[in-house]
């Protein structure tokens, strides 16, 4: 008889644990709830907090097309300032509604370019009373056609033109007779403001304007004869940029590893004056192709001899009628 209480005293107990397990259960639903409206709210205010930040964005890149004279077709603040800030979260879904009305209005600008164009479809029209009434799609496509073909047949003309060139190019011989070698004088030297190896020169060449030339002689000739002297310059290579400033010819120096001397054009020399070989009539190309290695082809003949006169393949580099080109002290070195 004592395990009839007990056995009520189980149950009891059993249906107390249900009850707490019951109400745990509830308030860990309500914590989650909890937890989750408020990450919702978190998210609702950064979603908020990221379209301010894109609309000052978007007006700062408008003004700053605007600044540049770029024409805005479309104005994007307007369609930004659309959407409700952080203070009223639930509006966005109506905002969208907006920014889908908005781009109707440039589609519909497009829509005159296409009608113009059927205007010239009326005049052959009226000889043929049958089909003077085609569909507009029709009109449209067949004023589209003539603007289609008519780049195709540019570029065909195009690229005849540049094979007839290439042509040309191909039948001239590798060798100096490519290469656009003139006198120059520096008018102003100094050195490069992001690389301490390197002189930034200005050069008259005999043109309108001096070119821009970046040297590698920092480490050979002292900045104070770099200033006003005469130089010969290889002009037809193509620009490149040397530490952010394009350098649009070559200085011509006798080379080796441990000294560097810049070639020295013969007196009575003038910037513009052209620079030859004997043997080799000049015929240079407008610019070199990097990719034909022209003066890399020629680079290896190019030297001074025993007397020190800058040779190609012993024919003296000079300025017709007043001398040859020479180096102050190296003999039977590199040219480059």
């Amino acid at each position: 008889m004592a395990a009839a209480p007990t056995l009520a005293q189980l149950e009891q107990r059993a249906a107390q644990a249900d009850a707490i397990i019951s109400k745990l259960t509830q308030q860990l639903c309500q914590l989650e709830a909890a937890a989750a409206l408020k990450q919702k709210d978190a998210l609702r205010q950064e979603n908020a907090l990221l379209k301010d930040e894109i609309n000052r964005l978007t007006q700062k890149l408008v003004q700053l097309e605007d600044s540049k004279g770029e024409k805005q077709y479309y104005d994007f603040c307007k369609v930004s300032s659309g959407p409700a800030g952080p203070s009223m979260p639930t509006q966005p879904s109506e905002a969208p509604a907006q920014p889908s009305a908005a781009p109707t209005q440039p589609s519909a600008a497009p829509a005159q370019p296409f009608a113009a164009p059927a205007q010239p479809s009326a005049a052959p029209a009226q000889p043929s009373a049958a089909p003077a009434q085609p569909a507009a799609s029709s009109a449209q496509s067949s004023a589209k056609a003539p603007q289609e073909k008519k780049p195709k047949k540019e570029k065909a003309a195009k690229k005849d033109e540049s094979g007839g060139k290439k042509a040309a190019d191909d039948d001239v011989p590798v060798d100096v007779r490519r290469l656009d070698f003139r006198v120059g004088r520096i008018i102003k030297a100094e050195k490069h403001p992001d690389a301490e190896s390197l002189y930034v020169e200005q050069i008259d060449c005999g043109e309108e304007a001096p070119r821009t030339v970046v040297s590698g002689l920092v480490k050979f000739v002292p900045l104070e004869q770099m200033q006003n002297r005469l130089v010969v310059v290889l002009c037809n290579l193509k620009p490149a940029k040397m530490r952010g400033v394009t350098s649009q010819a070559m200085v011509m120096c006798a080379s080796t590893p441990d000294k560097v001397e810049i070639l020295t054009p013969p007196e009575g020399s003038v910037p513009g004056d052209l620079v030859d070989f004997e043997g080799y009539p000049r015929q240079p190309d407008a610019l070199l192709n990097p990719k034909k290695k022209i003066f890399e082809a020629c680079a290896p003949d190019l030297q001074t001899n025993g007397d020190k006169v800058a040779v190609f393949k012993g024919v003296p580099m000079a300025v017709p009628g007043k001398g040859a080109v020479t180096a102050a002290t190296l003999a039977g070195v590199q040219v480059k």
